[in-house]
């Protein structure tokens, strides 16, 4: 390697790429499991070498010990995880009103293969995970993944602790924000769902010879995906600016 490279750039340009290659692997869109491992390790590695003359010199020196320089290694992928990881999870806010507004619609029992999991989910889970993604790359916000994978360096320098307890924290906060932000984008549906079901269940006890589940069921699946797709566009606009302002954090 010393006709191409001395040891410190291979050893700066391999913690690039640790941290690089650890958050690309979670990072919307480009972290899904749509996307062939081959394809992320590809991207991370020319990224990594597009950032080593910008932060090659911020590394330092060899480490001494095979022990040290493992642990700067796994100190690289264990912030490069954290970060994608909270990445990833305001991305299931999404996935949560899905299912929600699936359980509320009885659409529940839809199956459909999610690109972004190992396993399938709902149809309209899918659909909004799916959704997600165009909106980002559609609304540049995956430029502002770039920005904050380069502003990493600056809250989280090579050397420096990995401050653990903020970054629960920090995941804690916006797991308990992607759940209510789930429910905040399928509480349309809900409210209708919750008003329709007690305006059935009244008829049903006035009228007990009526057939009131053969009638309800159509028109609570029809009228609960007309309210979903009457407020798709506010749904798409209210997640883009909370995503956006996660993102800020990072910046």
């Amino acid at each position: 390697m010393e006709a191409y490279a001395s040891a410190p750039q291979v050893y700066a340009a391999g913690l690039i790429f640790a941290r690089l290659g650890a958050l690309l692997m979670l990072m919307p869109g480009v972290g899904d499991g749509a996307v062939p491992a081959r394809i992320r390790l590809a991207f991370a590695f020319l990224f990594a070498l597009m950032m080593f003359p910008v932060l090659g010199g911020q590394v330092g020196a060899v480490p001494d010990s095979n022990g040290a320089m493992f642990a700067q290694i796994f100190r690289e992928i264990l912030i490069g995880l954290m970060i994608g990881l909270i990445l990833r999870m305001m991305l299931a806010a999404l996935g949560i009103a899905g299912e929600i507004v699936s359980i509320q619609s009885t659409l529940a029992f839809s199956q459909t293969a999610n690109p972004g999991q190992a396993q399938p989910s709902t149809s309209l889970s899918t659909f909004l995970t799916v959704m997600g993604v165009t909106l980002i790359m559609v609304t540049d916000l995956h430029h502002m993944f770039l920005a904050a994978i380069v502003s990493s360096y600056r809250l989280f320098p090579f050397g420096g602790d990995v401050p653990v307890g903020d970054a629960a924290q920090l995941a804690v906060q916006t797991t308990a924000e992607a759940f209510a932000l789930g429910l905040q984008l399928a509480a349309p549906v809900v409210v209708f769902s919750l008003i329709f079901n007690i305006a059935a269940g009244l008829v049903g006890r006035v009228m007990p010879a009526f057939q009131i589940f053969f009638v309800a069921t159509p028109l609570l699946v029809l009228s609960s995906l007309s309210i979903f797709a009457l407020s798709l566009g506010v749904l798409g606009m209210v997640w883009v600016d909370r995503y956006r302002a996660l993102l800020a954090n990072f910046l």
